[in-house]
């Protein structure tokens, strides 16, 4: 190997995330309704007896499948089977910035507008109920923001004899956010919250 293999390998080359591929992909959809006096956004409450967060409130989405030919394409497939509305009925108004979790996966968000006569069936084995809230609730509340403190803590047999000050290692430690919106009775948290405030940063600050 020389300058020019490696000026080759790597001029014009796109920058992408190390370890990508071994990530899991997902996409989301933020369903906006109009309506004669305002927005809506669409939510679902997920399916009580579901194995992974039962019963809390979150967007429509899952995971990329190797037949989708991109996430955006993923994000209308998963709202259609959740909701039940047509293809047709859903459509892309644009992407929100990616999120990169510390649990190896990639979400892809995007915003779109659904028909405001779509026929609504939510999927019994993931849906409970889906339910709108005024995109001016979001515009005018400030989320309650809490911090979740991130540790390390390595696997058993980790070498700490090839690492300088071994067991005493300092190591760095990280902080994340979460938000919480409280609309009535519903509970908006998580992901979920994150996505909806980074819209909202994104469309409605001045």
């Amino acid at each position: 190997m020389n300058k020019n293999d490696i000026t080759s390998r790597l001029s014009g080359r796109r920058q992408g995330i190390i370890d990508e591929h071994q990530m899991r992909h997902y996409a989301v959809f933020l369903p906006l309704i109009e309506k004669e006096d305002d927005i809506y956004v669409l939510f679902e409450v997920r399916a009580k007896h579901m194995k992974r967060q039962p019963g809390e409130i979150c967007f429509p989405g899952g995971m990329v499948d190797r037949t989708d030919n991109s996430p955006a394409e993923a994000a209308v497939r998963e709202l259609c089977e959740e909701t039940g509305i047509r293809q047709n009925e859903a459509a892309i108004t644009g992407s929100l910035d990616k999120i990169i979790s510390p649990f190896r996966q990639i979400i892809f968000p995007y915003a779109g507008f659904l028909d405001p006569a779509s026929s609504f069936q939510p999927n019994e084995e993931e849906v409970d109920k889906l339910f709108t809230v005024p995109l001016s609730f979001f515009i005018e509340t400030k989320p309650d923001r809490h911090l979740i403190h991130l540790q390390v803590e390595p696997e058993a047999g980790f070498p700490f004899e090839s690492i300088p000050n071994g067991k005493r290692y300092a190591w760095s430690a990280g902080t994340h956010h979460e938000y919480f919106y409280y609309y009535g009775s519903y509970v908006i948290w998580g992901l979920t919250a994150r996505i909806m405030k980074h819209f909202v940063d994104e469309t409605a600050s001045p």
